[in-house]
């Protein structure tokens, strides 16, 4: 059994809030490549779907400004934005009140940009009393000094850093919790390169499972190896 700890986030206390992943703020941002922005942003979401965590999504100046949120993250939390005019989420009451709704005190957050849209929720969760887990990974600012100043001003108010795949390991935790474990793979294997090339690799040659690409490798003409 896992050992429980307050440190740590569990998906029994926890929400998980994305702010503003959207076109025109990914067109700002310099601090991570963009693909691998959305690739850790939806690999995010589905670790907060896999565990049953509340998910919060909110967006800015959709029509006017900011552009639709990414398809692929709509399609994994399938639920409509709260929309803000405001770049800090927390000027608007019905953002407020989904946070408060979710009964959680642990608030894992990622936005675009980092240094406002971030930021300034951040600190106005702390001053409220909540815990906040910023991840880095999927949010991105727009130049490397503004992206880390933010970072470092969070942090000395309180927050804790981490990244997308600290998300979904602390979630876990124990590989003894079969009831997630395949899908935690799954996550792996869709998101994050070297590790989930190295889960197919002892899978199909350690484990001898079949190959789950839905057109397999089949080896013609191999030399024999004596």
């Amino acid at each position: 059994m896992s050992y429980r700890t307050n440190a740590l986030i569990n998906a029994d206390d926890t929400a998980f809030i994305f702010i503003d992943h959207q076109p025109q703020m990914a067109f700002g941002v310099t601090t991570i490549d963009r693909q691998l922005l959305k690739n850790n942003t939806v690999a995010l979401a589905r670790t907060a779907k896999l565990f049953g965590v509340p998910t919060i999504l909110t967006s800015v100046e959709t029509e006017s400004f900011s552009g639709y949120i990414w398809p692929e993250l709509l399609n994994v939390v399938q639920q409509n934005p709260i929309e803000r005019s405001s770049m800090n989420a927390w000027d608007t009451d019905a953002f407020v009140a989904a946070v408060k709704a979710t009964g959680k005190k642990k608030l894992v957050m990622a936005a675009l940009w980092t240094e406002a849209c971030l930021l300034f929720p951040t600190l106005s969760a702390l001053e409220n009393g909540f815990e906040v887990f910023i991840v880095t990974d999927a949010s991105g600012g727009t130049s490397e000094e503004s992206h880390n100043a933010a970072v470092r001003r969070m942090e000395q108010a309180g927050a804790k850093s981490m990244t997308t795949l600290t998300a979904l390991l602390e979630l876990q935790r124990d590989w003894a919790k079969r009831d997630t474990y395949n899908g935690v793979m799954e996550i792996v294997r869709d998101h994050f390169g070297a590790y989930g090339m190295g889960v197919d690799y002892a899978y199909t040659h350690v484990h001898k499972a079949p190959q789950r690409g839905e057109f397999a490798h089949v080896v013609k003409g191999a030399l024999e190896h004596v």
